[in-house]
Order: structure tokens, then sequence, then C-alpha cells
């Protein structure tokens, strides 16, 4: 009952209000006025919205093609017992230790043209056509560590058993991986792919400090969009409306994840239970 009544409060009443001030015309002072669906109206015919959620499908989809591989690899090779791979974890581990801005911060100054790591490279923020994958990138160097933690950490619970038992046959590394690590791996992999996917649906801080959605509105993702509506534009209602969207999106996301990896039926997989 007490988690309920949190859940309540901090979950279910915000978006209550959320979808009431979408309805309603407000400049984040005084009184919010209805204006019946001018809001909705409005937002399916901004075309900057579709293209902010065109960017955060792109982002969203990026995101896990190269973080998915890279944390279950190193996760997998994190969990072997060796003290090398300990000492050398801690040191990979070390972005969870920094805070989103200071990342940000951290790469806006190495990907700096004039002064930073790569003069006369590339213009990782300043060209439209590469910025929002160079955002990926610093999105992936600062999350890859976290889902590699979730991979250890379920690398580590595969009874050895198996891997015994894949010895004896003359089970090579590589088959041994395929037929035994990914199957053990397989909720782990769809707990991951949730957060990470759901995770993209909230990306804010990180673009705002490096880009603040440039070049032009190259990196401009709908959580951004949202933000500039609402805190620059001084548009509540129509920035609550972007909200809802990403309030369903965000919603339908892990419902169609769980749906199809069939993690609803998910049952334990240690040994004796």
């Amino acid at each position: 009952m007490p988690a309920f009544g949190f859940f309540a409060l901090f979950a279910v009443l915000p978006m209550l209000l959320v979808i009431y001030l979408s309805f309603t015309a407000w400049d984040g002072l005084g009184t919010p006025a209805l204006n019946g669906g001018e809001n909705w109206s409005r937002l399916l015919e901004d075309s900057e919205a579709r293209a902010s959620v065109w960017r955060t499908l792109v982002l969203m989809v990026v995101s896990w093609l190269v973080q998915t591989p890279i944390a279950l690899l190193i996760g997998v090779w994190a969990a072997g017992k060796q003290r090398s791979r300990a000492v050398l974890s801690s040191i990979f581990f070390l972005p969870l230790l920094l805070s989103t801005a200071a990342i940000a911060l951290l790469w806006q100054a190495l990907l700096e043209p004039n002064f930073g790591a790569f003069v006369g490279g590339p213009l990782f923020l300043g060209d439209p056509d590469i910025a929002l994958y160079t955002v990926v990138l610093v999105i992936s160097w600062q999350f890859i560590p976290f889902h590699t933690l979730l991979y250890q950490g379920a690398a580590r619970a595969v009874p050895p058993s198996l891997y015994e038992a894949a010895t004896i046959d003359g089970a090579s590394r590589v088959s041994k991986f395929r037929h035994i690590t990914l199957p053990q791996l397989r909720y782990t992999i769809v707990t991951s792919s949730v957060l990470m996917l759901v995770g993209s649906l909230t990306t804010f801080d990180t673009v705002l400090i490096l880009t603040n959605g440039g070049p032009g509105t190259a990196t401009r993702i709908l959580p951004l969009h949202m933000y500039i509506t609402g805190f620059s534009g001084f548009e509540m209602g129509y920035a609550s409306a972007i909200a809802v969207v990403l309030v369903v999106l965000g919603t339908a996301l892990s419902l169609a994840v769980m749906r199809w990896s069939g993690f609803r039926q998910m049952t334990s997989q240690q040994e004796g239970s």
C-alpha cells in the first residue's frame, strides 16, 4: 500500500497534471487557460516536432546498436576471475563516477575544433551530418560501463557446470559463447535493452550541453524540443503535449520489447530453482 501511494504521488499525479496542461495555454505564470485540442492540432502540423521524433528514433536505435555488443562482450570478458581483468575493469568503469554535465563538458572541450584533441579533423559537433552520431558516441561512452556491469554480474551467475560439460564435448570458445553464454544472458539483454531504449527517450542534458540542438536543428531531439518550447518559448501547454507523446512512446516501447522477448514468461535460470 505505501508503494502504491508513492507511485500515485510521484508518477500518476504528475502524468495526470501534464495531460491536463496539454489542453491549456500557459506561459508558466498565472492560471492555465483551457484551449481545447489546439496544442494537439499544432503538434500534428509541427514539422520540427516530426523531425525531432525521427532524430530521437535514430539516436535510440544507433545507441542500442553501439552499446549492446560492446557492453555484452566486455561484460562477459570482465566476468573472468583473473586479477588483471579486475584492474582493467575498475579503470573502465570510471565514467560511472562522473556526472552527465562533467562528461558533456569534457567531450565538448576534447572536440573543440580550434583547441581540442582533433584540431584540423572533422567538425564532430559542427557538421550537421555527423553531429548526432557524435552525440551517440558520447552517450555510449557514458553508459556502456553501466550496462557492462549488468552483463558482468549475469555472466558470473552462469553455472560453471555448463561450460565444463561443453569443454568435455570439445566445444570451442566461440561455440560456448553462442550456445551457453548468450542464451543464459537472454533476460539481461532484454533488461539492458529496455533501459537503453527508454533512456534514449529521456536523454536531454548531454545534448543540451554539447550542442544545444545544433548545428541548426541537427541534434534537436524530442526531449530537447520539449525543453526549448517550454522554458525558452514559455509555451508550457504545448510542451506538455510533447511530454505526453514522450510518455506514450516510452511506455509503448517498453511493452513491445517485453512482449516480443517473452520477458513476462521469465523463469529463474539458476541451478536447483
